[in-house]
């Protein structure tokens, strides 16, 4: 694919990921990538705007939605250390491994038995239960999903990770948590990591602390996940025709070696904030072309059983992640 098709698309979303930067300096109680999934959703409902969208911009959008979101993904492993994970204690280890499964394999059970078609079963639980969109995207790259199956999922975590910022602080108090139990809940039961800082930093830096690094041990659940529903297509593809997905995708392969060296390799500081900068920025534009591919109307009207799925897997990650907070 030329560069003069895909240019157009790229500076769009690009743009959209700036506005989105300085909505949340405006407004810093908004995270970033949620921003940037709310601006391409409302760029996505505008009539003048979808035969560009479909036409002239869709190369460029498409590149941003897969290509860019894989290396977002790979720079994200260089924000978890191991050794920060290990300073959790085993009890919480294996309670947010716990929340992350149950979560991930309840959301896929509902989902079928709602009927959900395709690969939105599989797409909303690994939102819901990881790391939200980024692991929507992720999941959907290792499947080959299409971005319109994407769409829909990416909508209800964002909607639902925006919910969590006003209505998990409101709970907070009522049960009966600490700041730093605060924190845990916050960290096993919101989405997106942005979202998750949003939420936490209200109780303190201490609980904002134990919020990140919990959030981080589920976005490091994102490499076996994968990999492990990668194979299980490998094998289900292996009778048909054309190539099979890889074992391990690359940009798996990718977020662990970044991981590793995080946590062997002492990097500079402006080597992290660079990192985190571009990683960012990706990742925010490929929400945004993610975005851009909702049709609310549509959502509307066909819609109302992924809506079912994905608030019930909120309630579902949420409860689970309080009593994991109960059992730590």
């Amino acid at each position: 694919m030329s560069v003069r098709r895909v240019l157009p698309g790229l500076v769009v979303a690009a743009s959209a990921a700036l506005i989105a930067w300085l909505s949340h300096l405006a407004f810093p109680a908004v995270p970033l990538l949620t921003a940037a999934v709310a601006l391409g959703i409302a760029v996505g409902q505008i009539p003048a705007l979808r035969p560009a969208l479909g036409g002239a911009l869709a190369p460029g959008l498409a590149v941003a939605a897969r290509s860019l979101l894989r290396i977002g993904i790979v720079l994200l492993g260089l924000k978890l250390s191991l050794v920060d994970i290990a300073s959790l204690g085993w009890i919480s280890i294996a309670t947010t491994v716990a929340v992350v499964v149950l979560t991930f394999v309840g959301t896929i059970g509902l989902g079928r038995a709602l009927g959900l078609p395709g690969h939105q079963p599989l797409l909303v639980a690994s939102g819901f239960s990881i790391c939200g969109a980024s692991a929507i995207g992720a999941m959907g790259a290792a499947v080959r999903a299409r971005d319109e199956e994407q769409a829909v999922p990416v909508a209800l975590v964002t909607l639902c990770g925006t919910l969590a910022i006003a209505v998990l602080p409101a709970l907070w108090h009522p049960l009966g948590l600490s700041n730093l139990q605060f924190g845990h809940w916050v960290g096993a039961g919101v989405h997106d990591v942005g979202q998750v800082v949003a939420t936490a930093q209200i109780a303190g830096t201490a609980a904002l602390a134990v919020a990140v690094v919990v959030k981080l041990t589920r976005v490091l659940m994102l490499a076996p996940m994968v990999a492990i529903t990668a194979a299980v297509e490998r094998r289900r593809a292996a009778d048909a025709a054309g190539p099979r997905p890889a074992i391990v995708p690359l940009f798996v392969a990718g977020f662990l070696a970044a991981v590793l060296l995080n946590t062997l390799v002492p990097l500079p500081e402006w080597v992290r904030s660079g990192a985190d900068a571009v990683q960012t920025t990706l990742l925010a534009m490929a929400l945004f072309a993610l975005g851009a591919s909702i049709r609310l109307g549509e959502l509307a009207t066909t819609g109302w059983r992924a809506l079912v799925v994905g608030l019930t897997s909120w309630v579902l990650v949420a409860g689970l992640a309080y009593g994991a907070v109960l059992l730590g």
